[in-house]
């Protein structure tokens, strides 16, 4: 009884030939997917720091406060919101356009600058109201700034951002340095100096539960200015807005404000970098949403003054452009993956997903060719024999000379060695051995001619 017998080293030589076959064919293919990671990662966003400084104004300030919140909300998806004690909006800005301060977000007044201070800056909204308070000495009643022409007026320090808005608006009614005294005082003067007289009127821009205002309030010879032209102030400058402050709402016994009284104020504006990492941009306008959007209620049921749930912050600017992560939070929400995912996986995903879009269309069609590579690098170490056997045999029969058939018979018996020695993989022999038959039929075919036998092979 015959067994097989195993050729030492054939399973080896026809496994080596195969890895040799499907390296050359799927090698062209495996650089081309590497150019492409390669050049797709060039144009892909790197993954996003786990820290962002924010220029807000000194602790205790409205900023400073809202800064506070951010920086719980960005804590929970791991990262940190470094604040920057400030002295106020100017110094904001300058930070802002100094690239090497590391200030990447900023609270800034309305009014203060616009895009041309800053083109690389975007707006993330307004977030809150700052209000401009105007009072005076005196019981004549005053409801127009034009009223306050040859008075002492406190107009804030020098190059702040209250002292910009007062001498715009002053400047608006014809109230100058040449028709008035403009004194850029410090905010802490401002009670004792309307109080003793040594000043007439003063500006302020605070929120409404700053210790400054509830001291004026409480004085009985300084009065607040009810701006009677507060709508149009409203509409020559865009940054500003009106605001009604109902008898009584300060203090419902002592009756404070005793009228209603119309104000304008800024909305302050948060302001980032445009070289900002996106996805941080992205969740920067997921906090203002999630912390603006809290109750206003308070734990006695009651509400700070002009604060209304989700009243911001404001999807407009007219001063910068908002900022296109942004804008897509505010019209959309958090992005798709974020909704599901910790931040930080959602942005890893999102980088991924960039770079797998043009590998996947780029390996689709090569998975294709690649197996037709293949195979027709392995076919033609056959097919080419086929063709040296072909020219063999037309040679002969051309002639059909006892030297030619001899000649031939002498290529053919070649053919055959070399064929011998050809390694396959074990998915291809069928295709070797058909090679084996047909040199087999072609040296009988010669024999034939020559009218005898060829030694070693049967003629049917």
């Amino acid at each position: 009884m015959q067994t097989d017998q195993k050729i030492p080293g054939q399973r080896s030589k026809f496994s080596l030939a195969g890895w040799r076959e499907f390296s050359l064919a799927a090698g062209p293919a495996l650089v081309l997917i590497a150019i492409t990671v390669w050049a797709t990662s060039r144009y892909v966003t790197p993954a996003p720091p786990n820290k962002i400084v924010i220029a807000a104004a000194s602790k205790g300030s409205p900023y400073y406060r809202w800064a506070e919140q951010y920086q719980k909300v960005l804590a929970q998806s791991g990262i940190t919101l470094e604040i920057k004690e400030t002295s106020g909006s100017s110094e904001n800005l300058r930070l802002l356009n100094d690239s090497t301060s590391g200030v990447q977000i900023a609270f800034l007044q309305g009014g203060l600058a616009s895009t041309r201070d800053g083109p690389q800056l975007r707006s993330l909204g307004r977030v809150f109201y700052e209000p401009l308070w105007v009072f005076y000495r005196g019981d004549a009643t005053i409801d127009r700034l034009t009223g306050l022409a040859d008075k002492r007026i406190l107009v804030g320090p020098a190059g702040g951002g209250t002292n910009q808005l007062a001498t715009k608006l002053l400047a608006a009614n014809g109230v100058t340095a040449d028709t008035a005294t403009l004194i850029a005082a410090p905010l802490p003067d401002y009670v004792e100096a309307l109080e003793t007289g040594r000043a007439d009127a003063g500006f302020l821009v605070l929120g409404p539960e700053a210790r400054t205002i509830e001291r004026l309030f409480n004085s009985p010879s300084i009065r607040l200015m009810s701006l009677s032209q507060a709508e149009a102030y409203s509409q020559r400058f865009p940054f500003l807005s009106r605001l009604d402050l109902k008898q009584g709402v300060v203090d419902f016994r002592r009756n404070i404000p005793a009228a209603d009284t119309t104000l304008v104020a800024t909305m302050a504006a948060l302001i980032v970098r445009e070289d900002l990492h996106s996805a941080l941009t992205n969740l920067m306008a997921q906090a203002l949403v999630e912390v603006h959007s809290k109750p206003a209620i308070d734990a006695k049921g009651e509400a700070a003054l002009f604060s209304r749930a989700a009243e911001f912050p404001v999807a407009a600017d007219p001063e910068f452009p908002l900022a296109d992560e942004a804008r897509r939070v505010y019209r959309s929400g958090p992005p798709f993956l974020q909704r599901y995912m910790p931040f930080w996986l959602a942005t890893m995903l999102d980088r991924l997903v960039v770079m797998l879009v043009p590998i996947i269309g780029l390996a689709i069609p090569l998975m294709r060719f690649a197996p037709l590579l293949y195979t027709w690098r392995i076919r033609r170490r056959i097919v080419r024999w086929y063709g040296e056997l072909k020219r063999a045999e037309a040679g002969a029969l051309d002639e059909a000379s006892p030297a030619q058939i001899a000649q031939a018979t002498a290529e053919i018996d070649r053919i055959d060695a070399a064929v011998n020695k050809i390694s396959l993989p074990l998915g291809f022999t069928n295709q070797l051995y058909d090679l084996r038959e047909h040199i087999d039929v072609v040296r009988r075919r010669l024999a034939a001619l020559r009218h005898q036998p060829v030694a070693g092979v049967k003629v049917a």
